[in-house]
């Protein structure tokens, strides 16, 4: 016999892990009797870490019971009259203290969220105090009480 007469057998690709775990494919090797073991994975296909919480669901809501801080309007009358007096606009007054005009807009409409890193930088610009009894009364330099 010469290599002419000898036959190469191809076999076939293993199937895929995927095609392996179709119900089908669990099916049939279960009526050949091979052992099969099925387990599911708890949380398996599901992306688990941008899943919103009940509290933050109930916050964006904004229901009676949990809703977010909003500065007071009397706050943002005092943060306007006082940008108004150092007759700054309010793109100078954020440029001043580093943030968006949208934020100075937010604060002057009692929309924003209450920071005090945020009212402790116009406090300083404005030389207003903005939180605590004494709102609206100027800030005394340091050293004199």
């Amino acid at each position: 016999m010469s290599d002419w007469d000898t036959v190469t057998v191809l076999r076939k690709k293993a199937p895929k892990s995927s095609q392996l775990k179709t119900e089908s494919a669990v099916n049939q090797a279960r009526r050949q009797g091979v052992a099969v073991d099925t387990q599911q994975k708890y949380g398996a296909g599901t992306n688990k870490q941008h899943v919103t919480t009940k509290n933050t669901a109930k916050l964006d809501r904004e229901t009676e019971e949990l809703r977010h801080d909003k500065i007071p309007l009397d706050v943002g009358k005092i943060i306007q009259q006082g940008r108004q007096n150092k007759g700054l606009s309010q793109k100078d007054l954020a440029t001043k203290i580093c943030e968006k005009q949208q934020v100075v807009t937010d604060y002057e409409a009692g929309r924003g969220i209450p920071n005090n890193l945020i009212l402790g930088k116009m406090e300083r610009v404005l030389g207003i105090k903005l939180r605590g009894k004494e709102r609206g009364q100027p800030i005394a330099p340091p050293g004199k009480k």
